[in-house]
């Protein structure tokens, strides 16, 4: 099953030159929870993995790149150059969390069965987005205010959402 980990600004925006155009610490840690659940096993695109500072510990990181000549010499990654390479995960009863980036959502948005949803409300500039989506087809299965202080400035709510 796969399952989207995502943070996601008023305007859509989840991504600038390659990184968050946020901090928000609160997000990070609900990240780190999640992803170290399950099947502690993280998709994503060769651009948000060279975005990574460092390979994330206790997580399985499968690289999706169509350059064949891109290699990690890690026993932690996996990189495939297929989008077809991902589907053993879609069908599969354990969840698998992919990351990003957004063309990465966007080919993968047929076949997700959850989001776990950081709503960030403020707009940032930025070049990279989450696809459009009808909501009415997601169910809420959980919500939570997020906490705003020094660290945390911006106001976010955590969601879950289902596929309905």
């Amino acid at each position: 099953m796969l399952s989207f980990v995502v943070a996601i600004a008023n305007n859509n925006v989840i991504g600038k030159n390659e990184e968050m155009p946020w901090h928000l610490p609160n997000d990070l840690k609900r990240f780190k929870e999640i992803t170290l659940s399950k099947s502690k096993t993280i998709i994503m695109g060769r651009k948000t993995f060279e975005s990574l500072k460092k390979i994330l510990p206790g997580r399985k990181h499968i690289v999706l790149t169509q350059n064949k000549n891109y290699k990690i010499e890690n026993e932690n990654v996996e990189v495939i150059y297929s989008i077809d390479d991902i589907m053993k995960y879609v069908d599969s009863n354990e969840e698998y969390f992919v990351i990003g980036g957004a063309q990465i959502f966007n080919s993968l948005f047929p076949y997700a069965k959850k989001i776990y949803l950081t709503e960030i409300y403020e707009n940032f500039e930025g070049d990279a987005f989450f696809p459009q989506y009808d909501k009415s087809k997601w169910n809420i299965i959980e919500i939570k205010e997020g906490m705003i202080d020094e660290k945390n400035k911006y106001k976010h709510t955590f969601l879950t959402l289902e596929r309905a």
